[in-house]
């Protein structure tokens, strides 16, 4: 692996499917933000679905999700909570190509 490897392209090298909670926490890692903000979880999974990237919806428990830390846990449990009225906030699964991390590389809080 390389030194200038960032948090996306290594989680990438490991399976090529990822759920959005773990593309978003390395997202927010590679940006220096903090993933835990539900509003902008939304933000993000709407402008993903605003540039059409091809995700599917899934019921995730935090256990899959390989959520051994207690925040990540919260984190899933509150956006189970109202991912039947908000599609922003269901959990979805990634296909990390160059394309896509380029896009999720874009994304700000403010776009």
């Amino acid at each position: 692996m390389s030194t200038t490897d960032l948090a996306l392209d290594i989680i990438r090298k490991k399976v090529f499917f990822h759920n959005s909670i773990d593309v978003w926490i390395s997202a927010c890692e590679e940006k220096n933000l903090d993933w835990f903000n539900i509003e902008n979880y939304k933000k993000f999974i709407s402008y993903l679905l605003k540039n059409n990237l091809q995700m599917k919806s899934f019921n995730l428990c935090a256990h899959e999700a390989g959520a051994t830390e207690e925040k990540k846990t919260k984190f899933a449990d509150i956006l189970a909570e109202t991912k039947d009225s908000d599609p922003n906030t269901a959990t979805y699964t990634i296909k990390l190509n160059k394309d896509t991390i380029t896009l999720i590389r874009e994304f700000t809080p403010e776009n």
